[in-house]
């Protein structure tokens, strides 16, 4: 096969096969690949061919034969095992300890996996409930976790007075040393000695509100107990008075979780324990989002399978042995039949384009007919000043005594900046070229179409050609007699220190700046007084955004900037400048976890603040990942005691068609939401 050449370059670019490889190519992109690290990218330039290429050798190699990846059975089988119960069950997730002979208990192998479950499940801001048992306490006594905020560890069943050190108490405790959380235990036993006793601890407002916290709880950790005489809840003397035992199996109780009884398809047998049992509900257990359940052993078989039944666990931790079990206890056939490796499907070939397919006619054409469709969209609240069709000015906005709102900046982030010109928002925009400013002159013509005799306020991001633009048209109203005020916008805490708060970018914080100033000034507040509760909203407006992949141009067709499928870029800018760093691609909860801790920096939220929370698409983003990102931001406030007032969830400041989002948080005082809530109706939002 002969080989690629660099399109800009000669012969000699291209490195010679070293000796040890003879004249295979696949074995020298496989030996670059597996025994030296190098990404596929590395071995493309050490070789001197192309990406794909090298993707298709190592395709090939292993097709050939030339690489075999083996896998240890022990830890094969049980990722099979995992992945049928998973699949059996309806399981979030299930972990399979591989059956291990060097002596080590299972208890402990149980501790270690489930563990390891814990260190990727637990975030910041969670509330874990605890259901005490020496296996779950394993799992707390190997779990280490730093750098995690607002945890709190709930106790969810009453103390015991046994000898055993797996009481309640010590798991709880146990967990939250492990997170760095807080504990909050139950001040009460977990059995009392009638319902009359029972009823009256729970009058006491103390135990009522710790009883009533677990309720908030969002994730929760339990083990299985079976009913032998071996198991803990034999050891710690709750089924010790005569006849309760006898009750249970009589009602063919098979296990015990949570402090209640349950039968074999996982539903609640009634018994004498149950008027007298302090702590977390059945019902309230179920409809804990997170339930994991951590168990193994034959004996327990019963127990785990009646729980997988009862869709009372949503990610299992378990062992191979007790695994095989379940699923032949369950009527699963030749588990070893079943799990056996299917073929390998045929790899599938993909075609990479250079261009992106967009609905434009001439790319020199696009910013009129953009802005003459948006005039056609909506012309009940927005008319083109004549000669200037770039600039807009609100039908129902100016009026005499009112200081006039203008804003602007550059397309390619619709709905802004038109988006939000209407009564109560701006009364006119000004909109430049993709991601460049507009000129002074329709800027200017925007300032005579509003000023009505009390001035005109000026918001805008902080880019040098806006400044620039924005500047030259104040001062062409300062001679013309129009008296002029500026906000810039600087809520992209990526973009500079919190020292250099004047060095940062305004990206979709300015949907806040827009409200606020529109709202000020259709109350009637005076130019100064509009200009300084919108530089408070801005001052108290932090956003950070995070790409996933780039924004590709109109007149090119092409992406502006270049991103690896696995990476994501931290804290970009709306028009593709890069961010603090770039990091390989995570989950959905890390990204907004990671956003929110730098944004909790900045704003130092106390328990009891209001907020407004923007989560804005880059284009590319759907409704569907903007919701996942807003519920794990909703659990970070509720952390942490902070009320979410007000939420806009959308594409509200856009990056053309960026595949991201943003996060913006606006702290709120009692100003800024009652402005905030004032009615507004423009083509981009609309409130009252």
């Amino acid at each position: 096969m002969a080989r690629e050449k660099p399109a800009d370059s000669g012969a000699s670019a291209v490195m010679d096969i070293p000796l040890r490889f003879g004249a295979d190519p696949y074995v020298w992109a496989c030996w670059l690949y597996y025994e030296e690290g190098l990404t596929q990218g590395d071995i493309a330039s050490t070789m001197g061919i192309s990406r794909a290429t090298v993707n298709a050798y190592l395709a090939d190699a292993r097709e050939r034969g030339i690489i075999q990846i083996t896998l240890d059975p022990a830890r094969l089988a049980s990722l099979h095992l995992a992945q049928e119960l998973k699949r059996h069950f309806g399981l979030h997730d299930c972990i399979v300890a591989p059956t291990r002979d060097d002596g080590e208990a299972l208890i402990d192998r149980l501790g270690a996996v489930g563990a390891q479950v814990l260190e990727k499940l637990i975030r910041s801001g969670d509330r874990l409930a605890v259901v005490w048992g020496r296996t779950t306490l394993a799992v707390g006594e190997r779990l280490k976790l730093s750098g995690l905020q607002d945890v709190t560890v709930l106790q969810a069943t009453g103390g015991t007075g046994s000898s055993l050190n797996s009481t309640p108490q010590q798991c709880a405790w146990t967990f939250a040393e492990a997170v760095g959380g807080r504990c909050e235990n139950i001040l009460a036993p977990i059995v009392v000695s009638s319902p009359a006793v029972r009823r009256m601890l729970e009058d006491e407002t103390l135990l009522r509100t710790q009883l009533e916290r677990l309720s908030t709880a969002n994730k929760i950790i339990f083990s299985i107990a079976s009913l032998r005489p071996n198991s803990t809840v034999h050891q710690s003397g709750l089924l010790d008075e005569p006849g309760t035992l006898q009750h249970y199996l009589s009602n063919k109780a098979v296990g015990t979780l949570t402090g209640h009884f349950i039968d074999e398809r996982g539903r609640r047998v009634a018994g004498p324990l149950d008027d007298r049992v302090i702590g977390m509900g059945f019902e309230q257990m179920k409809a804990i989002p997170t339930r994991i359940g951590v168990a193994g052993g034959t004996d327990k078989v019963p127990a785990i399978l009646a729980a997988l039944r009862g869709q009372l666990i949503s990610v299992l931790v378990t062992d191979a042995v007790t695994a095989r079990g379940i699923l032949r206890a369950d009527g699963v056939g030749d588990i070893d039949a079943r799990l056996s490796p299917r073929p390998r499907a045929e790899p599938v070939a993909f075609t990479q384009r250079d261009k992106v397919k967009k609905f434009i006619n001439d790319p020199q054409d696009v910013i009129e007919e953009m802005m003459a469709g948006a005039v056609a969209a909506y012309r009940s609240h927005m008319t083109p000043l004549p000669g200037y069709p770039r600039a807009l000015v609100a039908k129902d906005g100016p009026r005499n005594g009112k200081v006039g709102i203008v804003i602007g900046g550059g397309s390619g982030h619709e709905p802004c900046f038109f988006g939000y010109v209407g009564k109560g928002l701006a009364d006119a925009v000004a909109v430049g070229n993709v991601f460049s400013s507009p000129p002074p002159d329709p800027i200017f013509e925007c300032v005579k179409a509003v000023d009505r005799g009390a001035g005109v306020l000026f918001v805008y991001g902080n880019y040098h050609g806006d400044v620039m633009n924005f500047d030259m048209a104040a001062e062409i109203a300062t001679e013309a007699g129009i008296p002029v005020r500026t906000v810039i916008t600087t809520d992209d805490i990526a973009s500079a220190n919190r020292e250099d708060r004047e060095g940062r970018r305004g990206v979709a914080g300015n949907v806040f700046a827009f409200k606020i100033a529109g709202a000020a000034a259709d109350r009637g507040l005076d130019l100064e007084a509009c200009a300084a509760v919108t530089r408070r909203c801005n001052d108290r407006t932090f956003t950070l955004g995070v790409a996933l992949e780039p924004c590709s141009l109109p007149q090119t067709r092409r992406y502006n900037f270049e991103i690896g499928a696995e990476e994501m870029e931290i804290g970009i800018g709306i028009h593709g400048e890069p961010g603090v760093l770039r990091e390989a691609l995570t989950s959905a909860d890390e990204i907004v976890d990671m956003v929110m801790d730098k944004i909790f920096v900045e704003m130092r939220p106390k328990a009891g603040d209001r907020v407004a929370v923007l989560v804005n698409s880059f284009g590319s983003t759907p409704m569907m990942e903007l919701f996942i990102l807003y519920r794990r931001i909703e659990e970070r406030l509720s952390a942490k005691s902070v009320t979410i007032a007000a939420n806009w969830i959308g594409h509200y400041c856009t990056s053309i068609d960026m595949a991201g989002a943003s996060i913006s948080v606006l702290h709120l005082d009692a100003e800024l939401e009652d402005l905030l809530a004032h009615p507004c109706d423009g083509p981009a939002l609309r409130v009252g």
